[in-house]
């Protein structure tokens, strides 16, 4: 795996790299914690897939999916910080940024939609 920017042949962070086909790819330093989430979301989900089977009172399921928004809203800002804390940074430090830094806030508008 290299470990340079597609845009500008330039290293890559610790977490975030190119393979052969030029993709970005990251690898997450705490990628089991992560997955332990996205499973427990994906029961959630199951769960309130069963309510709805089950003819259950509107407003519980409602509040069921509150609760599998907040917690992927947790993943997305854990991704966030992960990638601010890292491959955002590298760039601040090595060029000064300008691209990470503003693909960094069209992905927080994006997450404030």
């Amino acid at each position: 795996m290299k470990t340079t920017s597609p845009d500008t042949n330039t290293p890559g962070c610790a977490h975030c790299a190119t393979d052969d086909a030029n993709e970005k790819r990251v690898t997450q330093p705490n990628k089991i914690a992560l997955l332990n989430r996205l499973k427990r979301i994906e029961g959630q989900i199951g769960g309130i897939r069963n309510m709805v089977e089950e003819d259950r009172y509107c407003v519980d399921i409602i509040m069921q999916l509150s609760a599998v928004k907040a917690a992927i809203d947790g993943v997305s800002i854990q991704l966030l910080s992960t990638h601010a804390n890292g491959c955002v940074r590298k760039a601040v430090m090595e060029d000064g940024g300008e691209d990470a830094l503003e693909e960094l806030l069209g992905v927080i508008r994006k997450m404030m939609r």
